[in-house]
């Protein structure tokens, strides 16, 4: 494999990088050509917003070639176009050979949930303390343990503390919370702590179907995976059987009934949207345990949820919440 790069100004990337395709580039990837000095430019967004600029003032164009010939001969073509003004050739290399399995699996290590209960990729030996472990590999769907939001869910599935290292699932009373009730109280009578059975679950968005593995290892008497997603299905299922545990997945219509426990580690925005589907599937003194909310879009979820029950935030971690409540 050769790399030929490029140096770009801004308004020729768009251009560089579609004629680099069209010269059967195998990939084409754009940088800041200024990174990590003084004149580096951040270029992010906030989610769901335009970045604030179309790309660097400089831009490092990248492609990869099957061979130097290719390069060479992409790099002559480029050269006598017009767009080309302003471009500059700054090398054509071989790229090192690699184990690119090796290196992918190197980024991967166990995670621990509580130290008994730990997520192991399988070509990890569990830690000596894991106690309960689910096997996981990472894959198109989401969920390997590794996000806050996915820890969090794990946690309250294991009746571990939440809140925060060694502070009881149960808020004392008074306690604080981001996005208090309206009322300005902000203790949490309707969290809800894992304390009591799973009983028939329901993870809704189960991605690689992790929550729904943890609810089997923890004792649900039955789970229900569903997911809008076909891959994930299919992902959710290959895992349960890697797991040794038995569970239910479908697309989201498969989920009937009520149930002990409902999941769902989404988006604030669809779980706004799902609160009455959501809500109604939770059986009387059933838990609702909703994830992927940023500490700062508490009151909203409260807002969306208040018809139906009190949301209460049970759990953080880096800028990340977990809200629950008992119906």
């Amino acid at each position: 494999m050769f790399e030929l790069i490029l140096l770009a100004p801004v308004a020729q990337v768009e251009t560089l990088s579609e004629a680099l395709d069209a010269l059967d580039a195998l990939s084409v990837s754009v940088e800041d050509a200024d990174a990590q000095t003084p004149a580096e430019q951040a270029l992010f967004g906030e989610p769901g917003m335009p970045p604030p600029k179309a790309g660097w003032e400089r831009s490092r164009v990248v492609s990869l070639f099957p061979d130097e010939a290719g390069a060479r001969d992409a790099a002559r073509v480029l050269s006598v176009q017009d767009f080309f003004a302003g471009c500059q050739l700054v090398a054509i290399q071989a790229v090192p050979e690699q184990d690119w399995v090796r290196l992918t699996q190197s980024q991967f290590t166990p995670v621990e949930i509580t130290p008994e209960f730990w997520i192991v990729p399988t070509w990890h030996e569990p830690p000596a303390q894991a106690r309960q472990v689910i096997r996981l590999d990472p894959g198109l769907a989401f969920g390997t343990g590794t996000h806050p939001t996915t820890r969090m869910c794990l946690r309250w599935i294991a009746g571990a503390p939440t809140l925060g290292t060694g502070v009881s699932s149960l808020p004392p009373e008074g306690a604080n919370f981001p996005g208090g009730g309206p009322s300005g109280n902000s203790a949490a009578p309707d969290v809800a702590p894992r304390r009591m059975p799973l009983g028939r679950v329901l993870d809704y968005g189960c991605g690689s179907g992790i929550l729904a593995i943890g609810a089997a290892k923890f004792g649900a008497s039955s789970i229900d995976a569903v997911d809008i997603d076909e891959a994930a299905v299919q992902s959710t299922l290959a895992n349960a059987e890697a797991n040794h545990v038995s569970l239910s997945a479908g697309l989201p219509d498969k989920a009937e009934g009520t149930y002990q426990t409902v999941l769902a580690n989404i988006l604030a925005t669809p779980l706004k949207v799902l609160a009455p589907l959501l809500c109604a599937r939770v059986a009387p003194g059933g838990a609702l345990v909703l994830a992927g909310i940023l500490d700062r879009q508490a009151d909203e979820l409260q807002a969306a949820y208040a018809p139906y029950c009190q949301l209460q935030v049970a759990d953080q971690e880096d800028g990340w919440i977990l809200m629950t409540a008992r119906l």
